[in-house]
């Protein structure tokens, strides 16, 4: 069995700047801006396109199928499992979670998880890689912040530093492996809907269309649910749990972010498998680590704990409200 990748805490206190030495070249940020450009300029071709006959139940349910497993390798994987130890993995269950998460195109494995964890570090501070409180307060650096955690961050010249953010990860040989394979990896999550759509429908177009919306309209759409957790959530909902910084709960994105956007209980317990700990909170996230949890493959699964929960509430009203301290199938919590 694997253990959950908790930060050496040793290796953390070492004297590591927050920078590698190295900032972010011309040519990364070019690549940046093309491989999150071009599926977003897909996504307004679609439109008109929805009501063409360029789109069938084929390219639906394979959009269907690589959106649950490429989110869910960045809700699951790269965020609860990797970032924050949420659970303990077995080691197939560790490399699937680094691949699916990869098929998001939302960069390398341990770029993300550093990135991640000095997000939480500097939670809304100076430090924080993507707050939309960067600039200020007023609406005009809010209006700036927000573009700036939504998308603009990522052409920062800053790079984390992985050394003193992920020393966990830099260890293990698989992860090590896969964070080298994300260029390959890439093509994959690109080129396989294509395939598979040629060869179910026999037909290039069957490729073609298949390749346009489960290939780059899907990574467009992950990509800007997951950037809505750094911009909306941090900005606007509501707030139910005590936290440093101001994350809040936005519930109309709860179904497309695999229950991520129950953002203000994960800052205020971000090692909790569960987000969505209050009555009507879907968390699609945890119902999957609930499934591998009873499958066999995770296990020390930190799920929401009453008293825990009590103690951090903001009305002090959890009874009623709070879903019960328990794994999503109703098992008690560990």
């Amino acid at each position: 069995m694997t253990t959950a990748p908790v930060v050496d805490a040793t290796e953390r206190r070492k004297a590591q700047p927050e920078f590698d030495a190295e900032p972010q070249g011309t040519a990364e940020k070019v690549l940046v801006a093309v491989f999150t450009g071009v599926p977003f300029l897909a996504l307004f071709a679609a439109v008109p396109m929805l009501w063409g006959t360029f789109i069938g139940w084929t390219d639906v349910v394979l959009t269907a199928v690589f959106y649950v497993l490429s989110a869910g390798g960045i809700t699951v994987g790269y965020h609860r499992y990797f970032t924050h130890g949420s659970f303990r993995a077995n080691r197939g269950l560790k490399i699937f979670l680094a691949v699916a998460g990869s098929l998001a195109m939302e960069g390398p494995v341990i770029t993300w998880v550093a990135d991640h964890r000095r997000h939480h570090k500097h939670s809304d501070m100076e430090l924080d890689p993507h707050s939309p409180w960067r600039f200020g307060s007023d609406w005009k650096a809010l209006t700036k912040g927000l573009a700036w955690a939504h998308y603009g961050w990522l052409f920062d010249g800053n790079r984390t530093n992985k050394r003193r953010y992920t020393p966990d990860l830099l260890k293990d040989r698989d992860i090590a492996t896969l964070h080298r394979w994300f260029p390959g990896l890439v093509a994959v999550t690109l080129i396989l809907p294509g395939i598979l759509g040629g060869l179910i429908t026999m037909s290039w177009m069957g490729a073609l269309t298949a390749f346009f919306w489960a290939g780059l309209v899907r990574v467009t759409l992950v990509h800007h649910v997951t950037w809505s957790i750094n911009s909306i959530c941090h900005t606007f909902g509501a707030e139910h749990f005590e936290a440093r910084d101001k994350s809040r709960n936005v519930w109309w994105l709860a179904i497309p972010s695999l229950g991520e956007s129950w953002h203000n209980l994960h800052h205020s317990d971000p090692t909790c498998a569960r987000h969505g700990v209050l009555k009507g909170q879907i968390d699609i996230s945890a119902r999957i680590i609930w499934a591998f949890e009873k499958l066999g493959w995770a296990t020390n699964v930190r799920w929401p704990n009453a008293e825990r929960l009590a103690a951090k509430r903001l009305t002090g009203q959890v009874g009623a409200e709070t879903a019960a301290a328990a794994a999503p199938g109703g098992e008690k919590a560990a």
